[in-house]
C-alpha cells in the first residue's frame, strides 16, 4: 500500500501561469499551488508592486513570502513583441492563466482570448478585475477597497453614529481569491471529467464580497429595508457584542442559537428574561440588545478573562477572547491544528506563516517554498522549460525583455 507521502497532490500535473499583480489574483494562484499545481509567477522586470507592500526585513518583503509561496518566479515584459512570443510558448502547454489587467489590455498586446485558445484550446483564462469584463465601470481601476465600499460592506460596518468602516486588510481580495480557486476547480473538472473545452472565468472583485453579505438584496426587494450600522451587535440575535473583562481584556459572545442565548443569561444571573415573550426570537432579542448587553457586561466586567472563559466553557456557552497576532501564535487550538507553520526561507532562514487552508486526509496540501526574489527562476524556466541558450537569456536581459 502506498504511503500518504507517495500519493499525488490534488492538483499535481496542473500548470498555471500567473501574470496577475498585487493580491486577489496572486493569492488565488497560491491557493492552487498549495495543493500541487505548478505555478509560474510572471512579473514585469520591475517587479510586482506587491513586493513594496507591508513590512520588510533587511529589504526583504515579508508579505511576499506568504502571498507568492510555492511559485517559480520569472520576469517578462509583455509589452515587448519578443516577450509576447515567449509568453505564448509558456501558454502552449498551460492549464490555467490568471491575469488581472484592465479589460482590453491583453487584447492590446495581441494576447486576447481568441489568440490564446487557438494556441491552447484547453486553456482556462481567469480574468480578475474590479468590475468585470463588461458594463459601464469595466475599464475603471478597481481594488479591494473599492469593492468593500461598493458592495455595501463598509456601509454596514462601524458604530451607528460613526463613519462607514473599511477593513484593515485585503478582505475583498481574499474573498475573491477563495472564490476564484473554486471557479478554476470547477472549470478544470468540466474540462477533464466532462470532456469539455477551456473557457474564460470572469471574476469581478465587487461580486464575491456582495454574495456573502447576507440576504440584503432579498430583504430590500421584499420589504424595502436598508441595513444600517450596528457596531458589534447583530440585527439577528442578542446578546452579541464585545465585552471588557476586569483585567482589561476583551471577549466576544455569540448567541445565534436559542439554547446558547438561554445558557448565557442563566450564567450571568438573569434567567428571568428567558421567560419574556420576546426572548424566544433572535430578531426580537436583538431589539432588546441594550438591556441584554448591560446584564452580560455587568457580569463580565467583575471577572478576569481566565475566569470568564472558564465559566462560559463550563456552561457550554459560545465565547472567545479577542486575540492579537501574538496571542494567535501561542494559542493551543491553533497549535493543535498546525495553523501557523515554519518554513525555511533562502533569504531569511526559518519564517512562520499561515498553513494551507484546509486538511485533506488523503491528499494534503503542502508549502514547499516561500515567495522568491525577483526573477529567481529565470534561468531554470527559460533554459529548462523553453530551451533558450545562455546567450539568448543574456540578450533578453540586456534588452529589458526579462
Amino acid at each position: 500500500m502506498k504511503s500518504q507521502k507517495s500519493k499525488p497532490m490534488p492538483l499535481e500535473g496542473i500548470k498555471i501561469i500567473d501574470i496577475s499583480t498585487l493580491f486577489a489574483g496572486p493569492f488565488l494562484a497560491t491557493i492552487l499551488s498549495d495543493y500541487g499545481a505548478e505555478v509560474i509567477k510572471v512579473e514585469h522586470p520591475k517587479g510586482d508592486p506587491a513586493r513594496g507592500h507591508g513590512h520588510q526585513k533587511n529589504g526583504v518583503p515579508l508579505w511576499w513570502k506568504m502571498l507568492n509561496r510555492n511559485k517559480d518566479c520569472i520576469t517578462l515584459y509583455l509589452g515587448n513583441p519578443k516577450g509576447q512570443e515567449l509568453f505564448l510558448r509558456l501558454i502552449a502547454d498551460a492549464d490555467v492563466l490568471i491575469e488581472n489587467f484592465r479589460p482590453g489590455t491583453l487584447e492590446k498586446w495581441n494576447l486576447g482570448w481568441d489568440r490564446l485558445r487557438k494556441i491552447n484550446p484547453g486553456l482556462i483564462l481567469t480574468r480578475v478585475t474590479g468590475f468585470g469584463q463588461f458594463g459601464p465601470y469595466a475599464k475603471r481601476p478597481g481594488f479591494g477597497t473599492i469593492a468593500e465600499s461598493m458592495s455595501g460592506f463598509a456601509y454596514i460596518t462601524g458604530e451607528p453614529d460613526g463613519p462607514p468602516t473599511l477593513p484593515p486588510f485585503g478582505l475583498a481580495d481574499g474573498i475573491t481569491a477563495l472564490t476564484g480557486a473554486s471557479a478554476v476547480a470547477f472549470a478544470l473538472y468540466h474540462r477533464d471529467v466532462h470532456n469539455g473545452s477551456g473557457q474564460v472565468i470572469d471574476l469581478a472583485i465587487i461580486e464575491p464580497i456582495l454574495s456573502i453579505l447576507g440576504p440584503q438584496p432579498t430583504v430590500y426587494d421584499q420589504l424595502g429595508v436598508v441595513q444600517t450600522r450596528t457596531g458589534n451587535r447583530s440585527v439577528n440575535n442578542a446578546p452579541r457584542n464585545t465585552y471588557k473583562t476586569r483585567d482589561g481584556s476583551w471577549v466576544a459572545i455569540s448567541t445565534s442559537a436559542q439554547s446558547i442565548a438561554e445558557r448565557v443569561m442563566r450564567l450571568v444571573g438573569h434567567p428571568e428574561v428567558i421567560d419574556e415573550p420576546w426572548f424566544a426570537s433572535g430578531k426580537e432579542r436583538a431589539q432588546h440588545a441594550d438591556e441584554l448587553d448591560k446584564m452580560v457586561s455587568d457580569w463580565i466586567v467583575q471577572r478576569d478573562l481566565e475566569d470568564v472563559i472558564e465559566q462560559f466553557e463550563k456552561n457550554q456557552a459560545a465565547i472567545s477572547p479577542i486575540y492579537d497576532i501574538k496571542q494567535i501564535m501561542t494559542d493551543p487550538q491553533y497549535k493543535a491544528l498546525n495553523s501557523i507553520i515554519t518554513i525555511e526561507d533562502d533569504e531569511l532562514g526559518p519564517i512562520k506563516m499561515q498553513n494551507v487552508l484546509f486538511r485533506l486526509s488523503e491528499t494534503p496540501g503542502q508549502i514547499k517554498s516561500t515567495g522568491k526574489p525577483l526573477g529567481a527562476d529565470n534561468n531554470s524556466v527559460y533554459k529548462n522549460k523553453l530551451g533558450l541558450l545562455d546567450t539568448e537569456i543574456e540578450e533578453l536581459r540586456k534588452n529589458n525583455v526579462i
